[in-house]
């Protein structure tokens, strides 16, 4: 059998493609490993409707709404490979199952890379986060803590003060100009330059001379990068943008290669849950003009 389109990913991005193609009675073959980039939190917010949610309920509510619709085949599995042109792509499994596509669509979501600072990676999604939109209003109002990595960590310091009083750590890696400087204290920012020797409690923040900072939370900007180099191999551009790696598409979120789409986390910036539904809405509905062109 062969599929109108076979979406490699189905997280957000992947299932709000889907649904669009489904609603067109189009055959719409998902796979999906079930491993999810907001796996970490608790609650999923700022998507309208949803705010506050677990994000695998949120997860499981959408499979079983696409699970309504005819034309719809799922596979838990991951894909070891793509291969092919339009209306001939074959995707091939983990498993050894061999697929094949008209079109194929990468939902497939971007990996964090975080500050190799011990004891980060164990609190990231529950006290250590990327995105203030997203977490920042259940700090409700406390002392904020900003560890830097690179120059989008000036832009997190910068926009947290909404949320409550911030604290640039700059951990020795972000050297800060006079002009920074000012910008930051202007938004009332406190700028700490001594290096961080660990994380411990749920926010607190050891640094190298003995002194300890307690805080509500703390953000920090990961560089990302697809999550599989699927797309990558079937010869889709992939670029570099300010937050890390992502696959390059066009206005339609098709990607180099003719016939082959990406959306989510892995083909735009910035990241939320709600972005990554909306563009995969619109890769579904381009997708599907391209199918009747």
């Amino acid at each position: 059998m062969t599929h109108d389109v076979i979406v490699i990913g189905g997280s957000y991005a992947g299932m709000a493609a889907a649904l669009q193609l489904l609603r067109a009675r189009r055959s719409v073959l998902v796979i999906d490993f079930g491993t999810r980039r907001n796996r970490f939190a608790s609650q999923s917010h700022g998507f309208l409707g949803m705010d506050g949610m677990a994000p695998g309920d949120i997860v499981r509510i959408a499979r079983e709404q696409l699970e309504a619709y005819k034309t719809l085949t799922w596979i838990d599995d991951t894909v070891a490979d793509v291969s092919g042109e339009t209306d001939a792509f074959t995707v091939t499994t983990c498993a050894g199952e061999c697929h094949d596509g008209r079109r194929v669509i990468f939902g497939t979501g971007v990996t964090d890379a975080l500050p190799e600072i011990e004891g980060l990676a164990e609190r990231w999604g529950k006290h250590v986060f990327h995105c203030p939109y997203c977490h920042g209003y259940e700090l409700n109002e406390g002392r904020i803590g900003v560890i830097g990595t690179g120059p989008n960590s000036v832009h997190q310091a910068l926009l947290l003060p909404e949320w409550g009083p911030t604290t640039f750590l700059t951990n020795g890696v972000v050297p800060l100009d006079h002009d920074v400087r000012a910008d930051l204290l202007r938004r009332g920012v406190t700028i700490e330059d001594t290096p961080i020797t660990r994380l411990s409690g749920d926010a607190t923040v050891e640094l190298t001379d003995g002194t300890s900072l307690d805080f509500a939370g703390l953000f920090t900007a990961s560089v990302v990068a697809p999550s599989s180099d699927v797309a990558e191999r079937l010869g889709c551009q992939i670029e570099d943008t300010m937050l890390g790696r992502m696959i390059s598409t066009d206005a339609s979120k098709e990607t180099s290669v003719p016939g082959a789409f990406a959306c989510g986390d892995t083909a735009r910036v910035p990241h939320s849950v709600a972005l990554a539904v909306g563009d995969g809405s619109w890769a579904g509905a381009s997708v599907h003009r391209s199918l009747i062109s």
